[in-house]
């Protein structure tokens, strides 16, 4: 009887603990994305997390936003499951939540995307992609 009950515990701990392994894998990782050489402490810095679907499309698939403080701010993708991706990010000065043109289409604000490829015409998804396995993962943003 003793072997028995020894035995039941043993399986049940095997089997929360594979539960848990799976709900890991679920959740996703995180993605800390830091921005490091903001020229001003205006308005805020708009992150935004896209598939292929959505890359420059409007919102993405994961939205954050920060203020500003000594020039750089830090923000986390939370959960963010396996996949290809790219980040765009904005400083959004006028606090409107868009990019901000001027006359002739170039951009007033600054902005950048993951991978920092600052080639001349608008970002492409082709640029900008990463893929996410199962670690957590840090990068630095450029504007």
């Amino acid at each position: 009887m003793k072997n028995m009950l020894i035995i039941t515990v043993a399986i049940l701990s095997v089997s929360f603990g594979l539960a848990q392994e799976k709900d890991a894998e679920k959740q996703g990782v995180s993605i800390e994305v830091t921005i490091d050489n903001i020229t001003n402490s205006n308005g805020m810095v708009l992150l935004s997390l896209h598939t292929e679907d959505t890359f420059m499309k409007g919102k993405g698939i994961k939205n954050l936003q920060s203020e500003i403080k000594d020039g750089k701010v830090t923000m986390t993708f939370t959960d963010v499951p396996s996949g290809t991706y790219a980040i765009l990010a904005l400083h959004d000065e006028n606090d409107n939540k868009r990019m901000y043109f001027e006359a002739s289409g170039m951009p007033k604000e600054d902005y950048g995307m993951s991978n920092n490829d600052m080639t001349f015409g608008p970002p492409q998804f082709s640029d900008a992609k990463f893929e996410v396995e199962n670690t957590d993962m840090e990068m630095t943003l450029r504007f």
